[in-house]
């Protein structure tokens, strides 16, 4: 059952990080000036991708992995939930992710700004997907044992 702790692992990583950006990073950089805001972004951005994108996809391995030795469904969802990230990302959030790396940072101003708060609104839905990536692993773990009373 070791893939399926490892995908638990690379899923709560994965949400954790996500949270973290949007509950933190996200309204810290909102309180700079339009280009500071948008000189922060960026390179925040394209560090973030890389961490991000391979999490998901390893907690998805990692997850069909767990479900090719045990059956169980759990692991599928799970698996599935992490792997959405990737279309999601792609087809949600690549746009307006283009558009905001376009941009010099000389450049920024209001339209720039907005383009973050949507980035953000949008980001949070992966945050959804990985917190419920992590739950469907944690459901699907083996039940414990109860634990042995010391007389």
């Amino acid at each position: 059952m070791i893939a399926g702790k490892l995908a638990l692992l690379a899923a709560a990583a994965f949400a954790g990080a996500a949270v973290y950006v949007s509950l933190v990073e996200q309204p810290a950089r909102l309180r700079l000036a339009d280009g500071p805001l948008l000189q922060q972004w960026q390179p925040s951005y394209r560090r973030a991708t890389r961490m991000q994108g391979a999490l998901a996809l390893v907690a998805t391995a990692l997850g069909l992995g767990a479900w090719g030795g045990t059956g169980d469904a759990r692991w599928l969802v799970g698996s599935a939930l992490s792997l959405l990230n990737w279309p999601y990302t792609l087809l949600a959030i690549m746009p307006t992710n283009r558009l905001l790396m376009a941009i010099p940072p000389q450049e920024a101003d209001a339209r720039s700004r907005d383009l973050i708060l949507r980035w953000g609104r949008l980001h949070a839905v992966r945050c959804g997907l990985g917190l419920g990536a992590a739950a469907a692993f944690v459901w699907a773990l083996p039940e414990r044992a109860e634990p042995r009373k010391i007389e």
